[in-house]
């Protein structure tokens, strides 16, 4: 019982870190290409689990499941962190972490249309509940400003939370057969790989970017925090249920909100406290039963 409450603080603060990145990433994100900043990212990131996957030894892969593994990083940790970081350059921090908020439940609907997991009425209820808290927020924002660009940006996150649905379920029998740390870390590597070519293209490697050294400083810090995160949100799920660890995330668009009007002045509005009550009260809805129902 200690080692689960351990898990979830684990997870709780997990979720704090994906929002304080959003808040961090938006600081920078105009001083450095989407994909530039995502592969410094990871690549901190990576270096921060070195330590953790010499004690925990070699691992021996199927090629064929190492392929599949790697795909899957470049889908989650390449793909997915340079939609967010684009959209980031069209909407706030803590709209982006909002939107983002909703991962657990497209895992679920998306687990649901596989023949995975079970949707429950509860969980149904909370979707719909989350999707009106989105709709809020983005609206009032839509209404009262040039929505092109606002659209967009949501629709980039989006697309990034629906990588990390998606990955996240394919990664569930390869995670059953070899142990998660070695796992993550070949998924994060392949990502690292593959997002060298859009950071070049970027001109990262030849013409280097507009950071200053306090940008610097910020983009080694999401590095870190990313790579810590990352470790406890492993320790999370290897010690309590998914769904339980995944509901942790609607603590990243109270993060974004507290620190993105703090540090980039972003206006904590009406439309998005009701937002935020939206998807925090949909996720709870939906997990409130604790363990996913399996099929």
């Amino acid at each position: 019982m200690r080692r689960e409450t351990l898990a979830l603080g684990a997870a709780a603060v997990t979720g704090v870190q994906v929002g304080a990145a959003l808040v961090a990433s938006r600081f920078v994100i105009h001083d450095i290409g989407p994909a530039s900043l995502a592969f410094l990212r990871y690549l901190i990131a990576i270096l921060c689990l070195v330590p953790f996957l010499i004690a925990a030894g070699r691992v021996r892969f199927a090629p064929r499941d190492l392929l599949v593994v790697m795909g899957l990083g470049i889908v989650q940790f390449g793909i997915l962190i340079a939609l967010l970081n684009l959209g980031l350059q069209f909407i706030s921090s803590t709209r982006a972490a909002l939107l983002f908020s909703t991962l657990p439940l497209m895992t679920m609907i998306a687990a649901a249309l596989l023949g995975c997991e079970r949707l429950t009425g509860a969980k149904s209820a909370g979707v719909i509940l989350t999707v009106i808290g989105v709709a809020i927020a983005l609206g009032e924002r839509l209404v009262t400003e040039s929505g092109a660009s606002d659209g967009l940006g949501a629709v980039l996150v989006l697309a990034a939370a629906l990588c990390g649905a998606v990955s996240s379920i394919f990664y569930r029998p390869y995670l059953s057969r070899y142990p998660t740390l070695p796992v993550g870390a070949s998924a994060m590597l392949a990502s690292v790989v593959f997002l060298a070519g859009p950071a070049s293209l970027e001109g990262l490697f030849t013409e280097g970017t507009g950071l200053d050294q306090h940008g610097w400083l910020i983009v080694l810090l999401i590095g870190l925090s990313s790579g810590i995160g990352y470790v406890l949100w492993l320790w999370a799920l290897k010690h309590t249920t998914p769904t339980r660890v995944t509901v942790f995330l609607s603590l990243s668009p109270v993060t974004a909100s507290l620190l993105g009007g703090l540090v980039l002045d972003e206006p904590f509005t009406l439309g998005v406290l009701l937002g935020l009550a939206g998807v925090v009260g949909g996720l709870w809805l939906a997990t409130r039963t604790g363990a996913s129902e399996t099929l």
